[in-house]
């Protein structure tokens, strides 16, 4: 879906979608949903600075958005107001006006208004010093953003671009009290204050996370549930096990075909399944500051032997893993069709002469056979330790010995902030909740200019070729623009494709009034979820 056209054919306010309410004799009130969390724990609670689900799954239940995804279109593509009413765009694309409800209210009592909207996207556009900013290349369109009076927000940009409401949907962008940001940009770091359906009631840190009810939540008669649970849980059999025995109700990332397979033909019916695919890749990333990796050829033969059509065969039965791409979400019209991809290094179909070609270079840059070294993983079973396995296998096959390492969640992201980098290899990843390839890609460019980039390297053709097809409004050229980033990343191997990831729920069939999304960072406020008896 092209959404600069959309956004400059809008005339007058869009209007938000009417939530319409169950029939009274389906519709149920009450209950608390247990749901797990498949972490060790969550990094910080500041969702503008982070960038994993274990923030998002416990903590969207609390906080409101300006505007977001529907979430009941399985497609993740329809925008809606939060607490926006509705907006307008001027004629040129270039500046939003949006009208705020005036009944929406901090779990404190506190208003929410303009005022507090425009410190947030602040925090996240232009973060303060000692205050991190993973999604601020998503905004390089974005002018101003300002309060009229205490119910409207203006947002100006410097140029239009289809990238600029799905980025403004993002799920990480909790509207926060500005009071708070102003006395510590940091505070939200450790604190909970939101004006989501569900208010905060306590935690024990890496076991459980409970909310209740938001009482005087905006929009009348939700949410349903009395409240919810959530569990960590990084094991998956511990998972399967408590859906199993009526433990847990549901667990919103992804469980592997195999998981599916084995609770439908013990449950039935008591349990639902959705799928979907996933905006979600897994990605190596070579120390290029380290020898022998700062070696392009090193680099493009750790690519070349990453065999991805043989691997989506065998992961694809095992793992959430399936689908092969490049840097853009597979499908997309932006992103490198299969036919594209087969003809770079890396893509082969020819696993043999691609294995052959590594060793090859290997050889001309000096590396011995046998060489050791490490690649650094996340402690998440699903598909982390799975893909980092086959890597291995792979690397193996062309005379190199690689080690596994996995470290807890909040280990995991504090070895990639390092600067620079220590690690030999390590396994990164590139979520979005949103399809939308234009603003994905920031990840990889520059490090001084996204704090994304955990390959920590600066390349200023990268970020030339980003900012071009950013701006470029015939679809047609940016493709072509797109199309050369990534075969360029691709050549420089600063960051290797592995898998994208094919998305499988599991939940108790009494859960009613959630639907399954490309990505699992949405459709996680949980206000229209309800329990069947």
């Amino acid at each position: 879906m092209n959404y600069g056209r959309v956004n400059l054919m809008l005339v007058g306010w869009v209007a938000l979608l009417v939530l319409v309410s169950l029939p009274a004799s389906a519709q149920q009130r009450g209950g608390t949903l247990v749901f797990t969390v498949p972490a060790s724990d969550y990094t910080t609670l500041d969702a503008h600075q982070e960038i994993t689900f274990a923030v998002i799954h416990p903590t969207a239940p609390h906080y409101s958005l300006l505007i977001r995804l529907d979430p009941t279109d399985p497609k993740a593509q329809k925008l809606e107001g939060d607490v926006a009413e509705g907006w307008t765009v001027s004629a040129d694309g270039k500046t939003y006006t949006f009208k705020l409800h005036r009944n929406v209210k901090f779990h404190d009592g506190t208003p929410l208004t303009a005022q507090d909207v425009v410190a947030s996207l602040e925090h996240i556009i232009n973060p303060p010093p000692g205050v991190g900013g993973p999604r601020k290349p998503y905004y390089t369109m974005v002018e101003s953003v300002t309060a009229q009076g205490d119910y409207t927000v203006v947002i100006k940009l410097k140029f239009p671009t289809g990238a600029f409401l799905p980025a403004l949907s993002q799920p990480f962008n909790y509207l926060y009290q500005a009071k708070h940001l102003k006395e510590d940009p940091n505070w939200y770091k450790t604190h909970i204050m939101g004006s989501g359906p569900f208010a905060f009631k306590s935690e024990q840190r890496g076991a459980n996370w409970v909310g209740v009810r938001n009482e005087n939540y905006f929009k009348k008669g939700l949410p349903y549930l009395d409240g919810f649970e959530a569990i960590f849980t990084p094991k998956e059999n511990i998972e399967i096990q408590a859906l199993r025995g009526g433990r847990s109700m549901i667990q919103f990332r992804g469980f592997p075909p195999a998981a599916r397979d084995d609770l439908k033909a013990a449950l039935g019916d008591k349990i639902t399944v959705q799928e979907s695919t996933w905006n979600c890749g897994l990605f190596v990333i070579p120390n290029s500051f380290k020898k022998p990796f700062d070696d392009i050829r090193v680099r493009r033969a750790l690519n070349l032997a990453i065999d991805r059509w043989g691997g989506s065969d065998f992961l694809s039965k095992v793992a959430i893993a399936k689908t092969v791409g490049g840097y853009g979400f597979p499908g997309h019209p932006l992103s490198m069709t299969n036919a594209e991809l087969e003809q770079l290094p890396g893509y082969w179909r020819d696993a043999k002469k691609s294995k052959d070609e590594a060793r090859r270079l290997l050889k001309e840059a000096g590396v011995p056979e046998g060489f050791k070294f490490k690649l650094n993983n996340r402690s998440t079973d699903q598909p982390y330790k799975f893909i980092a396995t086959y890597v291995i296998d792979q690397w193996r096959q062309v005379g190199l010995n690689v080690e596994q390492v996995v470290f807890p969640t909040s280990a995991f992201y504090a070895m990639l902030d390092v600067d620079p980098p220590e690690f030999d290899t390590t396994m990164d990843f590139n979520c979005q909740s949103v399809v939308n390839p234009t603003a994905d890609i920031q990840q990889f460019i520059s490090k001084d200019r996204t704090d994304a980039n955990h390959g920590h390297y600066t390349d200023r053709k990268l970020d030339q070729l980003f900012d071009a097809q950013m701006r470029e409004p015939d679809f047609a050229k940016q493709k072509k623009l797109f199309n050369e980033f990534e075969r360029y990343l691709n050549d420089q191997a600063l960051y290797m494709t592995t898998l994208w990831w094919h998305r499988i729920t599991i939940q108790s069939s009494k859960v009613q009034g959630w639907t399954i999304t490309p990505s699992h960072y949405l459709n996680q406020q949980l206000e229209t979820v309800w329990l069947k008896p």
